[in-house]
């Protein structure tokens, strides 16, 4: 994925530049040092990735926010993949939102992820009787990216963005296509098929809906008065345009 009409350089960010050095610590020194080498029969994801069955049995609750930052150690793409994006579009959102308002946002993605996809393999479970999804982890920072990528749609849907590098579209039309590509994927394999929990993916998706949506009509209840009468049809009817104006030997699911 590339940007045009974006500076060439993006410059790196307070909060994007902490979460980067949190991922990649976390990632080399507890999932490479300390649980291949150090304790090797310790499983650090099996604790601190999203184990739908660890919450409900054990309520393991720590794992719907541990989860987005651990990674894939057979495969480092996955962990450079998500970094890299998290630099070029959480960078501009941040410098839009400001930091406290970017992390609450990145946060929210990435536990709402969590909660959309322990919700759906529960209820798979319930309908299917098939007990693997609720047993294999999931980690990765991708609900919280795409989250990112939904706000990045919608704050600059204008801008041009080369789809596999490649194929020139507006922003917010690649965001409806990512999103298209994963529910594609998430109904043609199913929950227990393949190795990405796109899933989490399109929680990301929704929760970042969610957020910016109830961020606009709070923002809508404040210039409108609040309250009821005219203020508060005014929030009724506002937009997410309030916030544009605003200016594998272990098996695992990889996000």
């Amino acid at each position: 994925m590339g940007f045009r009409g974006q500076a060439s350089m993006m410059p790196l960010t307070k909060v994007v530049k902490y979460l980067i050095i949190i991922n990649i610590a976390v990632w080399f020194v507890f999932q490479i040092l300390i649980e291949q080498y150090i304790f090797p029969n310790f499983d650090f994801t099996l604790y601190f990735g999203l184990v739908p069955q660890n919450i409900f049995l054990n309520f393991f609750v720590w794992q719907f926010g541990s989860y987005m930052f651990l990674h894939d150690t057979s495969n480092i793409m996955h962990l450079m993949f998500n970094m890299f994006t998290l630099w070029w579009v959480g960078s501009e959102l941040e410098l839009k939102w400001g930091s406290k308002k970017f992390l609450s946002y990145y946060l929210a993605c990435g536990i709402g992820a969590g909660l959309i996809y322990f919700i759906g393999v529960f209820l798979y479970y319930l309908t299917s009787g098939n007990v693997i999804p609720l047993q294999i982890p999931v980690i990765g920072a991708s609900g919280a990216i795409f989250g990112l990528m939904l706000a990045y749609g919608i704050l600059f849907g204008d801008r041009e963005v080369l789809f596999m590098f490649v194929f020139p579209m507006k922003a917010r039309m690649f965001i409806a296509v990512l999103g298209f590509i994963e529910l594609s994927m998430l109904l043609s394999q199913g929950l227990a098929g393949g190795h990405v929990a796109n899933l989490a993916h399109i929680g990301g998706i929704i929760s970042g809906y969610i957020y910016l949506t109830i961020w606009a009509r709070l923002e809508a209840k404040k210039k409108g008065g609040g309250g009821g009468g005219r203020g508060g049809g005014s929030a009724k009817k506002s937009n997410l345009r309030l916030i544009v104006n605003n200016d594998n030997s272990k098996p695992k699911y990889w996000n």
